[in-house]
């Protein structure tokens, strides 16, 4: 078995990717949305991220896949976020739970 996944892994062609344009950005707020055929992730930063935002988020990119593309993503954050949680610990996403209180 193990030895097919390895035939089909020298066999499979491998992609070259050109980052040489590529922006990077920083976002603590993502909004999921979608229609029939496609996923909307918008990223953006939120000023205040403790409690109800007070002001507008701002969106600053939006990203728009189709289900395939979607879920080829969440395969991918998926296994990254297992391997990082393995090697470093769980990931609390409560921020209230994060913070230490004095």
């Amino acid at each position: 078995m193990a030895k097919e996944i390895a035939e089909q892994a020298q066999e499979r062609p491998q992609l070259q990717v050109d980052d040489s344009n590529v922006v990077a950005t920083y976002a603590n707020f993502c909004r999921v949305t979608g229609t029939p055929e496609e996923l909307i992730v918008d990223f953006g930063l939120n000023p205040q991220p403790m409690g109800v935002p007070t002001e507008p988020i701002p969106v600053q990119q939006r990203i728009v896949v189709n289900f395939y593309t979607a879920k080829r993503l969440y395969q991918a954050l998926g296994l990254t976020l297992q391997r990082h949680e393995k090697a470093f610990g769980i990931l609390e996403v409560d921020v209230n739970k994060r913070v230490r209180r004095q």
